[in-house]
């Protein structure tokens, strides 16, 4: 009896976490990802802050508490396995007020109840022990919070698929996913083609076009949002040991300015969060009409758009002005100076949209036939790849 033939459809850390957990299955099917570009992981896998995620946010029972709680204790074990950055700096998220003290305390339920251990609350002085150069009214301190680097991670999950005979096509930019009876006809842009038996879209930014050349519906839409960074010169690296979170606001979709050690020794601050008018829209003028004419018609992104109208400004503003966005972290690290901060890289976030304009706050699946589309994995997605890829080969159900 012939192997069945799998394909994965995007070569970011979820579709080579995919890929990898394939090739260990008994019997083992034929596995081949197909990636865009002319090499795997070039977006939001390489142009993310690293930061292996505790859970500290999310709602208890839901996907990414779950799966990312299983994801922490997986990607450990395999980083150390096969001899990857993996480095626990902690996280302090910081109240600056009595209003965040309050949210912070329900950041800490929340927390408890997903499993992070080690947590701790601490008080100015306390918190200072963690962090020299911060300031705030309380934190809360996890100290097993971690930091990677996802592309390499990625890398060398995709290097241990290709070792179990996975076959990785580059420059394979899908345009069609047609049903023929029980298969399907993976068609590239370059005419190349793939006959499957099944199918897992990983798309990441472009989830929802794949999704829709499968079958399935236009919802929920992935809306882009850049994410723009800078970094403390060498010089003043030494102002943040680890990472340091904001207290979120409940009211607003986005989580603020924060500082982030990453494992080469740079320290960013950032990430904002402003709308793209591109899937990978790294620049301001980077424009797709197809992208912009989706939001323009999208009535669910105007109800969006309505909603957060000052929050947008809020971010817009930090992104036109570099002294406004510095002072936003130096909210909690006084002692940053304008001149310590150089431009940094950006990131472009794949943020699914509901129709009444609701962002999708948890992971989403769906399957049309031979093909199952992962429709929303926002961070944490890295942090829960290795889960993530036990649950979509589990509905896959290769018998």
């Amino acid at each position: 009896m012939s192997r069945p033939h799998v394909v994965v459809v995007g070569g970011g850390i979820v579709g080579s976490a995919v890929a990898r957990r394939l090739t260990q299955c008994e019997p083992r099917p034929d596995v081949t990802l197909v990636e865009k570009e002319a090499r795997p992981a070039m977006h939001q896998t390489s142009r993310n802050s690293g930061v292996v995620h505790a859970g500290l946010y999310y709602a208890p029972g839901s996907a990414k508490a779950r799966l990312s709680r299983e994801g922490v204790r997986r990607l450990r074990l395999y980083c150390r396995e096969r001899g990857l950055p993996y480095d626990e700096v902690g996280k302090l998220v910081i109240a600056l007020d009595d209003v965040e003290t309050e949210r912070l305390r329900d950041i800490e339920v929340r927390a408890r109840a997903n499993g992070v251990p080690g947590l701790r609350w601490l008080g100015p002085g306390a918190l200072r022990d963690v962090e020299p150069h911060v300031v705030g009214r309380a934190a809360l301190h996890s100290p097993t919070t971690a930091i990677t680097d996802f592309s390499t991670v990625a890398a060398a999950m995709l290097d241990d698929a290709a070792a179990r005979g996975a076959e990785v096509l580059t420059g394979f930019e899908v345009t069609g996913l047609e049903h023929r009876d029980a298969r399907v006809d993976v068609r590239a842009a370059d005419g190349r083609r793939l006959d499957a038996d099944l199918v897992v879209v990983a798309g990441g930014l472009h989830a929802d076009r794949l999704a829709v050349l499968a079958g399935d519906g236009p919802s929920p839409a992935i809306v882009p949002f850049r994410g723009e960074y800078v970094r403390l010169r060498a010089s003043a690296t030494h102002l943040v040991r680890g990472l340091v979170y904001p207290v979120p606001d409940p009211r607003y979709p986005f989580l603020g300015v924060h500082l982030t050690r990453r494992v080469d020794g740079n320290v960013l601050l950032g990430p904002n969060a402003v709308l793209a008018t591109a899937r990978e829209g790294y620049r301001r003028r980077d424009v797709e009409l197809d992208v912009v004419r989706a939001l323009v018609v999208s009535r669910g992104f105007r109800h969006f758009a309505r909603a957060n109208l000052l929050t947008g400004a809020h971010e817009v503003a930090g992104s036109l002005s570099r002294r406004l966005f510095v002072e936003r972290a130096r909210r909690y690290v006084p002692a940053i100076e304008h001149a310590d901060v150089v431009p940094g890289a950006a990131g472009v976030r794949a943020q699914a949209m509901d129709p009444d304009g609701s962002l999708v706050e948890d992971f989403r699946f769906s399957r049309v036939g031979s093909v199952l589309c992962i429709r929303n994995a926002p961070s944490p997605a890295a942090t829960a790849s290795l889960a993530i890829a036990d649950l979509v080969v589990a509905r896959l159900d290769l018998g």
